[in-house]
């Protein structure tokens, strides 16, 4: 089991609960990231690098994440991949994609990006990351972590 996380936009109270976590049950955890990051020394946890680029990143979780394993992010079509491959995709405000629902989400991502590239002002974006969000992820993780060391 290992844990890869979409570093770049990854919340850094989000990192701290992974970095916890990653302690607590014994589970590795990769960031990647574009640009340097700072991890706390643990044979646990290590940061990954990649060129600048678009996509650079996603790529690189998606082609080293095996089935099974967990991807921290909120880029939806990375999410996608990953479920394609048979790992899961919690985002950090505690959601998990599925398959059930992750094809509804990259159509209304295209549908959004249909919009604002027609012209369409779109105002607004996602909520301000919040103590319920950071709660959430925290209990989604847990969970997680719990039912694949039980059956382990």
């Amino acid at each position: 089991m290992h844990i890869w996380v979409d570093a770049d936009a990854c919340p850094k109270v989000i990192k701290e609960i992974l970095f916890r976590a990653a302690e607590r049950t014994n589970t590795p955890v990769t960031l990647v990231a574009n640009q340097s990051l700072q991890t706390p020394k643990s044979p646990l946890i290590t940061s990954l690098r990649v060129a600048a680029g678009f996509d650079v990143a996603d790529n690189e979780i998606v082609k080293r994440v095996a089935e099974g394993e967990l991807v921290i992010t909120a880029d939806i079509p990375l999410a996608a991949e990953v479920i394609d491959k048979g790992g899961h995709a919690l985002n950090p405000r505690g959601e998990f994609y599925s398959k059930a629902n992750i094809r509804e989400r990259l159509n209304m991502r295209d549908f959004m990006e249909t919009m604002r590239s027609s012209g369409v002002e779109m105002t607004g974006g996602p909520p301000t990351f919040n103590q319920t969000d950071r709660r959430n992820f925290a209990n989604q993780l847990d969970q997680f972590l719990t039912r694949h060391n039980k059956d382990n």
